[in-house]
C-alpha cells in the first residue's frame, strides 16, 4: 500500500511514550501527521491496528548477513538485497551492511554493490559498515588476522575520494592501525568514525574521540576493559558523553550484570544503542556455514568456532529488544529506543528511527507481547505475520563473517 493513508485503533509510540486515540497519517512514504484518531479526514483509507503498538522501524547499524547471504562471500545488489529483507521479518527497516576485514578487492566490490542498491533503493538498506582491515591483530576476534594491516594513504584517499553514493558510511577502526589526522579526515569527508577491536588504553581512546570517533562498536568485546587503574576503551566510551556506544544483546556477548552497569553509567548526550551483528543464520535453516576456512557451528543460540570463539551473533533486533526489556527489566520505551532513535542519532540519520512528521514512514506492528505483527517501509508492507511463508535458505549461500 502506498499513497495516502492512515494507521488507527493503536497505541503509537511518539517520542519516550505511548500514546492512545491518536492516528498516525502517512502520505507517499512519509509520515505527515499524527492526530487524534476523530481527526482523520473521512476520504483517507484507514488500516484498523486493532489494539496493536505501533513503533518505529529498527535501525541495526551491524548486519553481516541474512537469509543466508554473508555480505564479504555475496557483495552484490541481490546479497544486499536478500538481507534486508531477511531482516525485516523481524522488524529492521533500516540497516548498514557491514563488511568485515576482507581483501581491497572484495572492499571495492562491495562499495559497488552498495552504491547500486542505495541508486535502486532496495528497500531497508541504509548504507554500508567497514569494519576493518585497519584494526588491532591483538584484539581481533574472527577477524583473519593475515588481512590486518594499518591504513595507508591510498586507503585514505579511495575512501574519502571514491566511496560516496552509498548511503550512510560507517568505518570501524583501531588507534593501533589508523592515525588520528586519518580520523579528522574520514570525519570531514561525511564518515561516522567507530573505535573497535583495539587494545588501546583510555587515554588513547580519548585522544582519538577528541579527533572525531564518535562511537564504539560492539561495546565490551575485542576491546580493552575497564578496570581499576586502566579504564580502557569500556571505561573511555562510557565516560565520554558525546560517544555513543553499540551493544550486541543476545546474553552471549555481554553478560546482563555488565549490560544493567553500562545502562546506568552511559554519560550523554550519546547513547547505547543495540545492534545484531546478525550472520547468515537469520532468517535460514542453516545449521553452520564456512568463515575463512574454518567452520562455524550454530548451536543454541550462539556461533562458534570449534575453540568456542564467538562468530558473529545468531540474533535479530526484535529478540535483542525483549532481552533488554524482559531480562534486563528495562522500561519497553527505552529497549526500542536503543533499537531505533538512539542509532539513528548515532548515525546521522535524521528521517529514521522515529515516529514524527516528516520522518520517514518505517514502522512496525508489534502485538502487546511483543510479537511481530507487520513491518512497513516507505509507507509499504513489506511483511505481514498472517500471509508469511517459512523463509527459504537462498541456493546461492556460502560462507564467511565476523566476530567479537
Amino acid at each position: 500500500m502506498t499513497g495516502t493513508f492512515s494507521v488507527i485503533g493503536a497505541r503509537i509510540l511518539t517520542g519516550d511514550a505511548f500514546e492512545d486515540g491518536k492516528a498516525l497519517l502517512v502520505s507517499e512514504g512519509r509520515i505527515t501527521a499524527i492526530l487524534p484518531e476523530v481527526a482523520v479526514p473521512g476520504d483517507i483509507r484507514r488500516i484498523d491496528a486493532a489494539g496493536a503498538l505501533v513503533v518505529p522501524g529498527f535501525v541495526d547499524l551491524q548486519v553481516n548477513g541474512g537469509g543466508g547471504v554473508l555480505l564479504n562471500n555475496d557483495p552484490t545488489v541481490e546479497g544486499i538485497a536478500t538481507m534486508c529483507a531477511a531482516h525485516a521479518r523481524f522488524g529492521t527497516t533500516s540497516l548498514l551492511a557491514t563488511l568485515i576485514t576482507d581483501r581491497p578487492e572484495i572492499r571495492d566490490r562491495t562499495v559497488a554493490a552498495a552504491a547500486q542498491a542505495l541508486r535502486d533503493r532496495v528497500p531497508g538498506f541504509l548504507g554500508l559498515h567497514l569494519e576493518g582491515p585497519h584494526l588491532s591483530v591483538a584484539r581481533k576476534g574472527t577477524h583473519d588476522p593475515a588481512l590486518i594491516r594499518p591504513m595507508t594513504d591510498a586507503d585514505l584517499a579511495y575512501l574519502t575520494a571514491e566511496v560516496t553514493d552509498i548511503g550512510v558510511r560507517l568505518i570501524t577502526v583501531a588507534p593501533e592501525s589508523v592515525s588520528e589526522a586519518q580520523v579528522r579526515a574520514l570525519v570531514a569527508a561525511g564518515y561516522v568514525v567507530s573505535l573497535g577491536h583495539t587494545d588501546v588504553g583510555a587515554e588513547a581512546a580519548a585522544r582519538y574521540f577528541a579527533a572525531g570517533a564518535s562511537m564504539v562498536t560492539h561495546l565490551f568485546n575485542a576491546m580493552s576493559p575497564l578496570a581499576n587503574r586502566e579504564p580502557g576503551v569500556v571505561g573511555a566510551a562510557l565516560d565520554a558523553g558525546p560517544v555513543s556506544c553499540g551493544l550486541i544483546a543476545d546474553g552471549f556477548h555481554v553478560d546482563p550484570v555488565a549490560m544493567r552497569i553500562a545502562l546506568r553509567a552511559k554519560r550523554g548526550p550519546g547513547h547505547i544503542f543495540l545492534v545484531t551483528d546478525a550472520m547468515s543464520t537469520i532468517g535460514s535453516d542453516e545449521t553452520g556455514f564456512e568463515l575463512n576456512g574454518r567452520q562455524v557451528y550454530r548451536r543454541d543460540g550462539r556461533l562458534t568456532l570449534a575453540d568456542g570463539t564467538l562468530a558473529g551473533a545468531d540474533i535479530d533486533m526484535l529478540s535483542c529488544v525483549r532481552f533488554v526489556h524482559k531480562r534486563l527489566e528495562h522500561p519497553l520505551e527505552e529497549a526500542l529506543a536503543m533499537a531505533t532513535r538512539f542509532p539513528a542519532e548515532a548515525c546521522g540519520a535524521t528521517t529514521k528511527g522515529r515516529l514524527a512528521p516528516g520522518a520517514d514512514a518505517d514502522f512496525l506492528l508489534l502485538s502487546a507481547d511483543l510479537a511481530l505483527l507487520s513491518t512497513w517501509i516507505g509507507g509499504r508492507c513489506v511483511f505481514d505475520a498472517t500471509k508469511a511463508e517459512p523463509v527459504a535458505r537462498p541456493s546461492s549461500a556460502r560462507a564467511s563473517g565476523a566476530g567479537a
